[in-house]
């Protein structure tokens, strides 16, 4: 978190597939998701940390009612506000981190005035993952959808209220260009913002969030505006705190607006816009479209024995999950000199300040999401898989390293290389569509190359002016097989994921055929038993002579961290011995120490699979799940953190989650539902995951077969989830010694 805390074509969003039939013929999924869960809670920044934003899967921009200024730690929209201040095009990923290239308008009535806010209440408001309605006290009402690189507005206003529309380019202290031209309908522009510039050492000076908003009303007045100063009918102007606005005659009382997005020109957005929402496209065919994306995934799982409330928590998790990581790629277009096919177009990476040919993805907030979200988009996803590896080698050639927390350059956030793991991981489950050598070669220099200055800075969370993080203090981990806490910060979370990391990279190594390398990084994977306190029965952290010290966590605590060890689990079982391992399990558990509000908890629930007690296991997923997820506003009780949280309750759900993600195996947990049938993407067949008599009384499983075979330990791979059939749990309303090894 922190921060706190074969393929389908990825261009072609406004030609969407025909989605999967569903079970209910009258509704699609869609329909039940609640866009409203995770958008407040008790702690102003540690709740859910979402937004009511509507876009297709992946968008690139993703577009939302406003009701407060965004910034690092502040989203656009929260649900205890009053007022809708604007619809903004945002591409922050998470509450933590900052937007950049954003843009926003607001319908008014009467005068115009920059910094407009209208009441609301969230009985005239009306969220889908499709379209946002609200109607505000003014009297006007606002309509919202989108497409990956377009936002569509459709405003309804009073009969004679003299209707405007205000678009804010940019705020105090940022330069921003404004051009309105009233015989195209257009206001057109740039906001060059990137509020995580700070970070990191990619200041890409070159930087724009460009802008295309066309109006299908004539435009009766203009000017631009600077703070709350109106210069009316000026065309052109380059400033700060900027916008631009129109006036349409008094007799109008609907105008739609569509604003188009790119990150390489003003041209590149016209060239969006004419791809995704052609002149004269209604706002009801791009929400239909939308909402065909969104059926086209949702749809291809059906559920049976849950409540209505479930439900929605599952499929706004599935909403929540295909939202990241997020497209930068543009059209590739003729009259720009590149090629027109779809799904290999252009980029701007802010990594070089470059425009390159290919496919590539932001919002990677990687520390959280090689957890489990990843291991999602290998089943829901596939498809896009390769080249989200693709985009992220891209980056090591632009970069020097691959992504930490890019968004959309480096920015030095949370600890460790985990792209190592999403790699690994996405070999063992058969992906091939990306460069395994270049690979390898981007992973080895993570786990072998420190960062520049790795001697001379403690690299502290957001420390700016650093150099790529990548493994800090990866000095000290060579010398002694643990990273000095004296040295560098939160060194004792660093250590247990380069341990992690190392796993990973044996991984890679081996499968590109370089057995002696994928012995040593196996052999140094165990470096996370320099950190067992055999006299305390904890890990702690240890300073560059060795000695024992206190803290070096990141998010986390010597009872979450004890148990970090996702890649060889019974080797730390055999280290503290099975008995006082099961003890400090039931004691994590029974006196409130796992905290599921943060990432490292996550797996800890599923440990007791490889201590013989699986039932323990069981019972605790469900609890979780109860404790932690709900059909409400602030029914997210941690940050989401671009699909992890979700991703967790989704996996979890359906009886798996991955312990070890950099692998291809799951951990077996208790399913939710009576059944549930998943149609995966590229799967021959549907998956059926049965249990019959499942309830909130029956949580233990008491067998388990797959396809008439008999599974006898908790474990599940990818190709037993992906090769289909039914997967059958037997349930019991007491503990069964299933599983128990």
């Amino acid at each position: 978190m922190r921060v706190r805390l074969l393929l389908a074509p990825v261009l072609a969003l406004s030609l969407v597939s025909a989605p999967v039939a569903a079970a209910h013929p009258h509704r699609s999924n869609v329909d039940l998701v609640n866009p409203l869960i995770g958008t407040t809670g008790t702690d102003p920044s540690e709740y859910g940390g979402m937004i009511p934003s509507t876009a297709p899967p992946f968008a690139m921009t993703r577009w939302s009612p406003q009701t407060r200024v965004n910034y690092v730690s502040r989203l656009p929209y929260h649900h205890d506000d009053p007022a809708i201040t604007g619809f903004i095009g945002t591409h922050q990923p998470a509450i933590w981190m900052g937007d950049y290239g954003y843009v926003s308008g607001m319908p008014g009535v009467g005068d115009v005035q920059v910094g407009r806010s209208m009441p609301f209440t969230h009985a005239d408001e009306h969220a889908s993952p499709s379209r946002y309605s609200v109607k505000m006290a003014t009297g006007v009402g606002a309509e919202l959808t989108g497409t990956s690189r377009v936002g569509v507005m459709r405003f309804t206003f009073p009969a004679d209220a003299s209707p405007n529309f205000v678009l804010t380019a940019t705020r105090a202290g940022i330069t921003g260009e404004v051009h309105v031209d009233p015989a195209r309908r257009e206001i057109t522009g740039y906001n060059p913002d990137r509020q995580d510039s700070k970070l990191g050492p990619f200041q890409a000076p070159h930087f724009k969030g460009y802008f295309v908003a066309g109006f299908d009303t004539p435009v009766a007045g203009f000017g631009t505006s600077t703070g709350t100063t109106l210069h009316d009918g000026e065309r052109d102007r380059t400033d700060a705190a900027l916008g631009a606005y129109v006036r349409f005659p008094s007799s109008a009382r609907t105008v739609q607006v569509r604003i188009a997005t790119s990150f390489i020109s003003v041209d590149q957005a016209r060239e969006n816009l004419r791809r995704e929402v052609p002149s004269g496209t209604s706002f009801e065919r791009v929400a239909a479209q939308t909402k065909a994306a969104w059926s086209d995934k949702l749809d291809r799982v059906d559920i049976e024995g849950a409540t209505p409330d479930q439900l929605a928590t599952f499929y706004t998790s599935m909403f929540h999950a295909l939202q990241y990581p997020s497209e930068m790629t543009e059209y590739s277009a003729a009259s720009a000199g590149g090629s027109t096919s779809a799904g290999h177009g252009r980029y701007y990476s802010a990594y070089d300040d470059r425009v390159h040919h290919g496919t590539s993805y932001t919002s990677y907030s990687l520390w959280d999401t090689f957890r489990a979200e990843n291991a999602f988009l290998t089943l829901f996803a596939p498809e896009r898989i390769d080249d989200m590896v693709t985009s992220m080698l891209q980056d090591y050639r632009e970069g020097g390293r691959l992504p930490m927390w890019k968004n959309p350059a480096e920015t030095n956030i949370m600890v460790g290389t985990n792209a190592d793991s999403i790699i690994a991981e996405d070999i063992a489950k058969g992906f091939t569509g990306f460069d395994r050598d270049l690979a390898y070669k981007a992973v080895y220099k993570d786990a072998m190359t420190p960062p520049d200055r790795d001697t001379e800075l403690r690299f502290a969370d957001r420390e700016e002016g650093t150099p790529v993080e990548a493994r800090a203090g990866l000095t000290t981990y060579k010398q002694h097989g643990w990273v000095a806490a004296d040295r560098t910060a939160e060194a004792a979370s660093r250590t247990l994921d380069y341990a992690y990391e190392d796993w990973a990279v044996a991984q890679v190594a081996s499968a590109v055929g370089k057995p002696s390398d994928a012995a040593f990084f196996l052999n140094r994977s165990k470096n996370y038993r320099t950190l067992y306190n055999p006299a305390t029965g904890f890990m702690q952290a240890r300073n560059f002579d060795g000695a024992w010290t206190s803290g070096g966590w990141t998010e986390g605590n010597e009872w979450v961290y004890t148990f970090d060890v996702m890649h060889d689990v019974p080797g730390l079982v055999s280290l503290m011995g099975r008995d006082r391992f099961t003890a400090l399990l039931d004691r994590h558990f029974g006196e409130g120490h796992n905290n599921h509000t943060n990432e490292p908890s996550h797996h800890i629930g599923y440990l007791y699979d490889y201590a013989g007690q699986p039932w323990k296991t069981q019972a605790q997923v469900r609890s979780i799940a109860a404790a932690n997820y709900a059909n409400k506003p602030d029914g997210l009780t941690g940050n989401d953190d671009c699909g992890q949280m979700s991703s967790w309750y989704l996996l979890s759900s359906i009886g798996i989650y991955p312990v070890n993600p950099a692998s291809d195996s799951y951990a077996v947990g208790s399913p939710f539902f009576s059944k549930v049938t998943l149609r995966l993407p590229g799967a021959r067949r549907p998956l059926v995951v049965s249990s019959p008599g499942n309830s909130s009384v029956t949580p233990y499983v008491s067998s388990l077969s797959l396809n008439g075979k008999p599974v006898t330990t908790p474990t599940l791979t990818q190709r037993d989830l992906t090769g289909g059939g039914v997967l059958r749990f037997g349930m019991s309303a007491t503990p069964a010694t299933w599983g128990v090894s």
